[in-house]
């Protein structure tokens, strides 16, 4: 895949949070959010689940940020973590001014609600003073008043995006601050798609790309794909969120899948993001296996392995290991006995009742 060599811009890399590189020939980050409103009382519990997150490939995590006391809240949990936090702040720049009290690695800002450029010079002053980025985040839903009314008589949301946009990219260089990247989110497919790769002819930015309210898990990620796989095939993108109606790993994992088919399609041979290749059959009347609940189980852990291979899930004799003869490690079924094979070779048959354990044990083996 031939990215588009956009400016680096350093996430973290201060005090104990690790740095997270976006742009230049760095991989595309893979980045979520917190889905619920963050307190004092989460922080325990959120440690060990961010752990997880890291695990599964997450490089960025952004908590919405909508009062102090929840920019204080963020800010002692990234304290506790090394993984990137990001403040989404709206409305109010103080309460980024108050994030930055803290080991917040970056500040995500809407022009349409931020409010006067006194505002936002208060914000680029101390972010610059701290060396923390920021992302200008502007969305369909949120535009500036004045564009508003002009997508409102005619213009196409696509343009009004990229306007909005480089509104703020003036006011930053008016500023003399150049740490920053851009998203421009719609829910629309085309609209994501054209004004991305309009802005990308006009900055050197790095563009964070995704389709918002994208909707629940099918649906959402069919529409994330068709959007981010056209940007990305084209060089378009330096870190993604696949944005759904469903949990965070499962937008980490879509996100992760849409990169790695992005490069396959350009022709690579390596998982461009990493991460196991997992082929599993769809299941039907001749299935002697059941992979639907064995996929289940071992679907997070499989997913959480920083390895280029291929694992096979297969139902039956038909598809099993001549089928996925490919895969590095394959189980398949029939009547009470399973088989596991590396290569389409059988290397072992079983009771179906010791597959987890066998699995598992040639599983470490890879």
């Amino acid at each position: 895949m031939n990215k588009k060599l956009t400016k680096v811009v350093k996430i973290g890399g201060f005090s104990h949070i690790k740095p997270v590189q976006i742009g230049g020939n760095f991989p595309i980050a893979v980045q979520t959010m917190w889905k619920n409103r963050f307190t004092f009382d989460d922080l325990d519990s959120a440690v060990k689940e961010i752990t997880g997150l890291e695990k599964l490939g997450c490089a960025l995590l952004r908590f919405a940020v909508p009062d102090v006391q929840s920019a204080e809240a963020v800010g002692e949990l990234a304290r506790k973590v090394s993984i990137p936090l990001v403040a989404d702040i709206h409305f109010d720049h103080k309460i980024a001014l108050r994030c930055m009290d803290f080991p917040i690695a970056k500040i995500r800002i809407n022009p349409g609600n931020i409010g006067r450029k006194d505002k936002i010079k208060a914000v680029l002053e101390k972010a610059g003073a701290g060396g923390i980025p920021i992302r200008i985040g502007v969305n369909a839903g949120s535009l500036p008043q004045d564009l508003r009314k002009q997508v409102e008589s005619g213009m196409k949301t696509a343009e009004a995006l990229v306007q909005a946009a480089e509104r703020e990219l003036a006011i930053f260089s008016d500023f003399g601050f150049d740490n920053y990247m851009v998203s421009m989110k719609a829910s629309g497919i085309a609209d994501t798609i054209t004004a991305n790769k309009i802005l990308s002819q006009r900055t050197d930015a790095p563009l964070h790309i995704g389709v918002t309210e994208a909707g629940p898990l099918i649906a959402g990620v069919v529409r994330n794909t068709a959007a981010l796989i056209s940007l990305l095939a084209e060089g378009i993108g330096d870190t993604i969120r696949v944005s759904l109606s469903d949990s965070m790993e499962n937008e980490i994992i879509a996100g992760r899948e849409i990169i790695n088919a992005a490069s396959e399609l350009n022709g690579a041979s390596e998982r461009l993001n990493g991460g196991v290749r997992i082929v599993s059959c769809p299941r039907c009347g001749r299935h002697g296996f059941d992979t639907h609940g064995f996929t289940a189980r071992w679907m997070p852990k499989l997913h959480a392995l920083n390895t280029d291979k291929t694992v096979a899930i297969m139902g039956c004799e038909v598809n099993g290991p001549e089928e996925a003869k490919h895969a590095d490690l394959g189980i398949t079924g029939a009547g009470d006995k399973v088989l596991i094979f590396k290569h389409g070779k059988v290397i072992k048959i079983i009771d179906a009742v010791d597959a987890d354990n066998a699995f598992a044990e040639e599983l470490n083996k890879l």
